[in-house]
């Protein structure tokens, strides 16, 4: 671990750096599987949902910046190569062959509510540990994507 100017006790740095680093791989898988459906979205709702889930993905890709920044504050490094990614990524590929608009939004919304339930465990662990800022970072987080999941699923009815 490097020295961190937050005054947490090493091994609490260490264990929720380890944690934003899961958060972090699956926010970097994420953003790629966004991609995809952005870019082979087919169907009668395209001109709604290819703009809608590139501002998943800029969005994303903003947090996932954060969320790096955040475990390397603490002291550790981030892991973020896409060797690394594929390894460790708790999300479900996403299947190759998907085009039409409602399986995307479906695939779209399981993913990222899995990825919710990863930064409830890393906003958890930051409770009790006392760490505010990682909390505060992943509320925020939170907040903005479960609005996101909430958009897909009023779409599906």
């Amino acid at each position: 671990m490097y020295k961190s100017p937050t005054p947490l006790p090493e091994k609490v740095r260490q264990k929720i750096s380890g944690s934003l680093n899961e958060r972090l791989v699956d926010g970097l898988d994420l953003h790629g599987q966004i991609k995809v459906a952005h870019w082979n979205i087919r169907g009668p709702l395209f001109a709604t949902l290819h703009p809608l889930f590139e501002t998943f993905a800029v969005s994303l890709a903003n947090h996932n910046d954060s969320v790096a920044e955040r475990a390397v504050t603490l002291g550790g490094t981030a892991y973020g190569t896409s060797r690394y990614v594929a390894r460790n990524s708790t999300l479900p590929d996403y299947p190759k062959d998907t085009v039409r608009d409602l399986d995307h939004v479906k695939l779209l919304a399981e993913r990222l509510e899995k990825y919710l339930d990863g930064l409830r465990v890393t906003r958890d662990l930051g409770e009790k540990e006392d760490d505010v800022d990682t909390v505060d970072l992943l509320t925020g987080i939170i907040t903005e994507f479960e609005k996101h999941v909430w958009f897909l699923r009023a779409t599906l009815g």
